[in-house]
């Protein structure tokens, strides 16, 4: 009797686990949908903070390309404009070298370093889910992007260039727009590091 019931029962209780799916089969199922559903989330939202570095740096490079084809065109040999008395002026100048005319003898030097500031960015942009480090890292870009230009394209040579500067208060360097913004940019950073906010969007506590 026991073996004429195993024999034929065996295909019932088969039958019932074909048709009747489990728990185990069930949740990976469910979970894979789910993470597939927030892996398609996060590719937009992090095309969103690519693109948005790139308006920031793209803006912060045509107001610093704009802002210097005026001041060679209307300001560079002529008299300084008195903005604010004697706190600030617009005086164009030449800077062979770094922000606020540091390191004017190693000119070469500092192009390379704004060539490998931008790569770097370009390389991180890749992993960035965060729209604070999108702005920051905006800004260094453009700024970077806006002397390497005259690195380039001005005198006295190709990666020799002269830096035009403008933005002259009393008692400091000369610098222009590009710099504002990389200083601006690294700010930013400092601020966004201590608060231990990281470029892919991930909060950590030391």
């Amino acid at each position: 009797m026991a073996e004429a019931e195993r024999i034929i029962g065996t295909p019932d209780s088969a039958g019932a686990d074909e048709s009747v799916p489990s728990e185990e089969t069930a949740v990976p199922d469910g979970s894979a949908a789910s993470d597939g559903s927030a892996a398609s989330g996060e590719r937009p939202r992090g095309r969103r903070r690519i693109l948005a570095l790139f308006v920031v740096a793209v803006v912060a490079y045509l107001l610093d390309l704009g802002s210097k084809m005026l001041v060679v065109a209307k300001l560079e040999g002529r008299e300084p404009i008195r903005v604010i008395g004697d706190v600030l002026r617009f005086d164009a100048i030449r800077n062979p070298g770094a922000a606020f005319g540091m390191g004017e003898a190693f000119t070469i030097i500092f192009t390379c370093i704004a060539v490998a500031v931008i790569v770097v960015i370009i390389r991180l942009a890749r992993k960035l889910y965060s729209l604070p480090w999108a702005i920051a890292l905006g800004l260094l870009l453009g700024g970077a992007l806006g002397n390497l230009t005259d690195r380039i394209f001005r005198s006295p040579g190709v990666f020799e260039g002269a830096v035009v500067d403008f933005i002259a208060p009393a008692h400091f360097a000369v610098f222009n727009l590009a710099d504002s913004a990389i200083v601006c940019g690294g700010i930013l950073i400092v601020i966004l590091s201590f608060r231990g906010l990281d470029p892919d969007g991930t909060v950590h506590k030391d």
